[in-house]
């Protein structure tokens, strides 16, 4: 059987449903395909909480106890290895390097794995890019080595390379992919007139700041909301996001609400996969606005949390961010770059959303089912 070792940040962040999505779809799609896989995590003590957010022993944290319940509900014990400062939990350090030797590839996602030992046992590193634009503008500018020591580098930056891109390559010879989705998991939520919330999950400013590239200030999605604040009272529509936003943003805050945005707790729409899953198939469709970094580069990005709703039969009103060059929009999936753009595929959607419901499982179908996304992947990566 063919075997495959996908690195990524899960432990880290407990309680972050949609964040977990993101690496279940490809240790579930690989393993839909018939490879066996494992999964690679690190834990240190300082990222270690307990239920309330207060500094917990690794073994007592809630970091652990959701890692757990996700592998196992999922069906993934026995596929993974938890690092934790010198000790695993999950399979031992001696079967993970003679599992990830055994292996394929090991793709790190955002280069999250460190480890020299683990790394060096690899046939092929793969570093796997989902938050364009921000490491290769880091790198260019010589504030961060960002992709050294993998054997190939992907990126969902569809665009990277064009002349229309403003995210600069490095000199790497980049691999494009879609993000998967596995369509067992995330079946149409048939029923529904369209008439509930439009809605979206999202943080307010995430990990980076701006970054300042060739006289240009790429920022961050709070930057691109604040344009389609008054998308609401265009409309006669209900808009609800679950925003990660920090108390101290009262302006903001002030802002959004004044403006008809219904904001309620993350924990409550996505505090773990099912209820991401259960929040998102409730909603009749999603409103998608992008960090500034993707829009304004044109990168081709396309939200994984997007793909969700599409995949659920729900339509996505999308802010280009150049997306359009290689997915077809219009029905299902609609494109705004202004706030009186956004209103009207507000309305358009209304007019018929059971038409538009079907095209947005179809275009989940056609591009984005991580059987065709994986398995091209895997072709262009020489896996096979």
């Amino acid at each position: 059987m063919k075997s495959i070792a996908i690195a990524g940040s899960l432990a880290q962040k407990p309680g972050r449903g949609g964040h977990t999505w993101v690496f279940l779809q490809y240790l579930l799609g690989f393993r839909k395909l018939g490879w066996d896989v494992l999964f690679l995590d690190r834990l240190e003590p300082d990222m270690c909480i307990d239920e309330t957010g207060m500094r917990a022993p690794i073994e007592r944290s809630r970091n652990v106890r959701y890692f757990l319940e996700v592998m196992s509900r999922f069906g993934l014990d026995g596929s993974y290895g938890l690092l934790c400062s010198g000790d695993t939990i999950g399979l031992s350090r001696a079967k993970i390097l003679e599992r990830v030797s055994a292996s394929a590839a090991l793709i790190n996602i955002m280069g999250f794995l460190q480890d020299d030992e683990i790394l060096a046992a690899a046939p092929k590193r793969v570093f796997l890019d989902i938050d364009p634009g921000f490491g290769q503008m880091w790198q260019a500018l010589g504030q961060h080595e960002t992709f050294s020591g993998h054997d190939a580098h992907v990126t969902i930056a569809e665009n990277i390379g064009k002349p229309e891109c403003a995210i600069p390559t490095c000199g790497l010879a980049w691999i494009t992919t879609r993000q998967p989705i596995v369509l067992d998991e995330w079946p149409a939520a048939h029923g529904g007139d369209g008439a509930g919330a439009i809605t979206s999950i999202a943080s307010w400013r995430g990990a980076y700041g701006p970054v300042a590239y060739q006289g240009t200030t790429y920022g961050l999605r709070a930057h691109e909301f604040r344009k389609f604040a008054p998308l609401p009272g265009l409309t006669a529509r209900r808009f609800e996001i679950a925003l990660d936003i920090h108390s101290a943003d009262v302006t903001d805050i002030e802002l959004l609400c004044g403006n008809r945005w219904s904001l309620i707790e993350p924990r409550r729409a996505a505090g773990d996969p099912w209820r991401y899953r259960d929040y998102i198939r409730s909603s009749a469709a999603e409103v998608m606005i992008a960090k500034g970094m993707y829009a304004q580069t044109r990168s081709g990005w396309f939200s994984d949390r997007s793909i969700c709703y599409l995949a659920s039969g729900r339509p996505v009103l999308a802010q280009d961010t150049g997306f359009g060059d290689t997915l077809p929009t219009g029905e299902g999936l609609l494109t705004f770059a202004t706030v009186e753009e956004a209103a009207e595929a507000t309305r358009a959607i209304g007019r018929d959303h059971a038409r538009h419901a079907l095209a947005a499982r179809r275009l989940a179908e056609d591009f984005f089912d991580s059987s065709k996304v994986l398995g091209a992947l895997a072709r262009k990566l020489d896996l096979c």
